[in-house]
């Protein structure tokens, strides 16, 4: 029981720790301290539903019915692309920028700016879902399950670590060009990612 957790651990991180558009909002929210609880839980245990989702067998759909997951992919690639808008106009007005500011969003634009990231995203589909799912169920039972709970633990731990660990930097980005380097790296990584998914398909 302790190897297919391990191994659900391992692959969790193997997929997640990467710079992404995910990790990217998070890291900006939790260097910012703004609602950084429920971003963390938001995509932590996102990550951890559809693992299980996976695992159970729901990862079939995208495979079977790719109109789905082409439907999300554009769905994605339009707010890749507008998000990397929003942040290079941060970029270009730094005096909005300063951590301290005063100007922290509202919970609820927080929410659900997170929520779209995450589920507009075809890769956490692909990630969580198809791939996870694979790996899991390839385990056998009751291992799988142990993979299910190995991958969700390593989810809820590394968005946690990302947004609460990210408060180290504030110092570094307590002057405005820093944030403007921030944000300039986060909307050339959302644009990048949106013409992958544009020209590469869900699995680019």
């Amino acid at each position: 029981m302790i190897l297919p957790l391990l191994i659900g651990i391992g692959s969790g991180l193997s997929l997640i720790v990467a710079i992404g558009a995910q990790n990217a909002f998070v890291l900006r929210q939790g260097i910012r301290r703004e609602h950084v609880l429920p971003v963390v839980l938001i995509c932590g245990l996102t990550d951890a539903l559809l693992e299980f989702l996976g695992v159970a067998g729901i990862g079939y759909v995208g495979e079977r019915a790719p109109v789905v997951l082409e439907i999300v992919r554009w769905g994605g690639v339009l707010f890749l692309v507008w998000y990397a808008w929003t942040a290079a106009r941060r970029a270009m007005r730094p005096e909005a920028l300063v951590a301290d500011s005063g100007s922290a969003g509202s919970l609820k634009k927080t929410v659900l700016a997170c929520l779209a990231i995450t589920y507009l995203n075809p890769h956490v589909y692909l990630d969580t879902m198809v791939l996870m799912g694979s790996i899991g169920n390839a385990q056998g039972d009751p291992e799988r399950w142990w993979f299910v709970a190995g991958g969700a633990l390593a989810s809820v731990a590394w968005f946690f670590v990302l947004g609460y660990g990210a408060r180290a930097l504030t110092r570094f980005f307590a002057t405005p060009r820093s944030w403007r380097i921030l944000d300039g790296v986060v909307a050339a990584v959302m644009l990048v990612i949106a013409a992958r998914l544009a020209f590469g398909g869900v699995g680019a």
